[in-house]
This record gives structure tokens, C-alpha cells and sequence, in this order.
């Protein structure tokens, strides 16, 4: 607003004038000024004393005070929205962020500064760092070599061959040329026992874990837990649930234990639950060898692989299940058939029970009475 040359207490006397009965081209005549000024000032004072006056003049200054404050606070807010919630902590992020600002808003650098929270003197920087051309170049193909290396590892290496450099410098240099090892993203497995099996020669030397899943009439999903002796071929447990930990597992097996005595050695596969802290701890517990097979290789645990295709072939796939308290009765009984009446080829076609009852000590030979039983 372009500032008047008349102060309030002139702009009164002269309309005093014009109401004292001269005329407007007679005033507006001798102070030198328009008769669209003099009805200006009209509208603005007429009928205003000079105390009036001053406090108009104060509530007109302090609404564009308060008009510039709120134009600057919302210019702020489109810049900060701008430049987006991420925060600059790199130097060079602050440099670019304050040109884009300046380039946008055609705001001052000292501004853009301010609003960004960004040091002045950061802008007139001058890099002066060589770009260590042969350092990274050798750089590059140790790394090339020594894939598995960190930059400090990298650093030593260069150190031998008279590449000195300040210890930070390795770092920011194997950042800026992507040298990063990368994790191998593999999922850890329980180690266990991994000398070679041998064949058990007796009962409760070896058994075998294994999960089973099916459904429900509703669809619902159930699994179960399959333990089978290697040597007698028992099955020794069909524990049903729709969800089976590694906890409830450990819990199962020492019912089992309870019922018949601890085996020497378990053999399972990597599945969640038999290599959970749970079991880890259960077999130290109970001082007991627990077998992992190798990642994708189910032959290495044949004996309850092949309980489970029997039971699935001539039972899960006739059977529909209405609920889970009907699934674990007919199991129940299916498991009993099994051990006590289904013959099993693999032990001369006699059932599971009848093994176990049978197993002698080796006998001199020409003495075997069931030749087709090798227990």
C-alpha cells in the first residue's frame, strides 16, 4: 500500500474544511490533491475525529500484519508438503531439497533455508574430495573375488597393497559402490543328530514321526501325528487335533513313554513343529537322539512314510470324518486293527502286536523257528 503523504490529523482538517463550507475544487485546489482523493478520504474518515482516526489506522496495520503472517505460515505448509514427511539427513538431500523449494515457490534461498531447517553455509559448499578412481576400481574387483567380504575385511586387503586411507573412508566408499553382502535368506534348521542310522535290532531303538493332514465334512482341516516303532512296525500313537504344536507333540510322546519306555533315537523331518524349541528342549530333557532327514528327502524316513500311505490309501480316502470327536474314535479303532489284526508283509505277515511279542535273542543258527520273521 503506497503511503500517504497526509498523516490522519491533515486528512480531518482538510475535510473540516469542506464542511466548514468551501468548496471541494477549492480545497481540493489548495492542498494539491484530486477530487477522487478528497472522496476518498471522505468515505474512509468522514465523520471521524483524530483519535478515531489513529485507531483505524492501528487495526489496518495490524490486519496486514496478521495477512502476511497467515500468507507466510501457509506458504511454509505447501513447501513441508512439498518436500514430503521423509526426513534430509545427507547434505546433499538438503541441497537438492532447497533448489526444488526455490525452483517451485520462487521463494529466497534465506527462506527455503529457514522453512527446511537447513544451514545456509551447507548450500555454498564446495566438495574438494578427489574421486579416488583407482582406489575404487581395486576396490571393486577384491570384491569381485571375495564376495562373502565386508568392507573392513576389503580394507585390510587394500592396506596390504599400500592403499592406506583414514579408517572411516572404506565404508562410504563401499556403500557408494553397492558392494553390500547380501544375507542369505534361508530359513534355520535344527540340527540334531546327523551321524548315519543304523537298522534297529530291537523295540523303542528307533521311532518315527510324522503329520498327516485331512478334513472334516465342513471342510474344516485336521492333522495328525503319526508315531510308528521302526523295528516292530507298532503304530504307537494317531493323535488328532486341527492344530498340533511343538509343545503338544512333546507332551504326546511322553504319554507314549509312560505306556512303554523311552526310545534311544526319533527320527522326524524339518517340519515347524519337530524342530521347535519345544522338542529342542524335550530331547535334552529326556536325553534322547533326535534324527533330522535331509531337507527333501522323505526315503530317510521310510518306515512312517509308508504308515502313512497305508493309512491314507485304506482309510482316509474311505472315510469321511463329521467332527473331530469322530475322527479320533474311528482312528482309534482303525489303529487297533492295525496292530492286531492287519498283517504286515515286512515282518513275515505277522501283525505289529505279535511281533512285539515274539522278539527273542538271535538264536545259533539252524535253530530259527519262523524264518520268514527276521526280528
Amino acid at each position: 500500500m503506497k503511503h500517504s503523504r497526509f498523516s490522519e490529523e491533515q486528512i480531518i482538517a482538510i475535510l473540516r474544511e469542506q464542511e466548514a463550507g468551501s468548496s471541494t475544487a477549492d480545497v481540493c485546489r489548495k492542498h494539491g490533491v484530486s477530487s477522487a482523493t478528497f472522496y476518498k478520504w471522505k468515505a474512509i474518515y468522514g465523520g471521524m475525529d483524530v483519535s478515531q482516526a489513529r485507531k483505524l489506522k492501528v487495526l489496518e496495520d495490524e490486519n496486514a500484519r496478521l495477512k502476511r503472517l497467515l500468507a507466510d505460515a501457509m506458504l511454509d505448509n505447501a513447501v513441508l508438503k512439498e518436500v514430503g514427511l521423509k526426513k534430509l539427513v545427507k547434505p546433499a538431500a538438503r541441497r537438492r531439497a532447497v533448489e526444488g523449494v526455490r525452483q517451485t515457490f520462487g521463494i529466497s534461498e534465506r527462506r527455503a533455508c529457514a522453512i527446511l531447517s537447513v544451514d545456509r553455509s551447507s548450500m555454498r559448499y564446495a566438495h574438494r574430495r578427489s574421486d579416488d578412481g583407482d582406489l575404487r576400481s581395486r576396490l571393486r574387483e577384491i570384491a569381485l573375488k571375495r564376495r562373502r567380504f565386508g568392507y573392513r575385511r576389503l580394507g585390510i586387503m587394500l592396506a596390504r597393497e599400500g592403499l592406506v586411507m583414514n579408517h572411516k573412508k572404506p565404508l562410504p566408499l563401499y556403500r557408494e559402490e553397492n558392494l553390500r553382502v547380501r544375507r542369505r535368506r534361508g530359513r534355520k534348521r535344527a540340527m540334531g543328530t546327523r551321524a548315519p542310522m543304523t537298522l534297529p535290532q530291537g523295540p523303542n531303538q528307533r521311532w518315527s514321526l510324522d503329520f498327516v493332514s485331512d478334513t472334516l465334512v465342513c471342510s474344516r482341516r485336521i492333522r495328525i501325528l503319526a508315531v510308528v516303532d521302526d523295528f516292530t512296525r507298532e503304530n504307537l500313537a494317531l493323535v488328532v487335533d486341527t492344530s498340533l504344536s511343538g509343545a503338544r507333540v512333546a507332551r504326546e510322546l511322553d504319554a507314549i513313554i509312560a505306556a512303554r519306555g523311552r526310545p534311544l533315537t526319533t527320527v522326524s523331518d524339518n517340519g515347524t513343529e519337530l524342530a521347535s524349541l519345544a522338542i529342542l528342549r524335550w530331547t535334552q530333557d529326556r536325553q534322547i537322539e533326535w534324527h533330522y532327514i535331509a531337507p527333501g528327502k522323505p526315503q530317510q524316513n521310510g518306515y512312517v512314510e509308508s504308515f502313512n500311505g497305508r493309512l491314507r490309501d485304506e482309510y482316509l480316502n474311505e472315510t469321511l470324518f463329521a467332527s473331530l470327536s469322530h475322527a479320533r474314535s474311528v482312528l482309534s479303532s482303525w489303529r487297533y486293527d492295525y496292530n492286531h489284526v492287519r498283517p504286515h508283509s515286512g515282518i513275515g505277515g505277522l501283525t505289529p502286536a505279535d511281533a512285539a511279542r515274539r522278539v527273542v535273542q538271535p538264536r545259533p543258527q539252524g535253530h530259527d523257528d519262523n524264518p520268514g520273521l527276521q526280528l
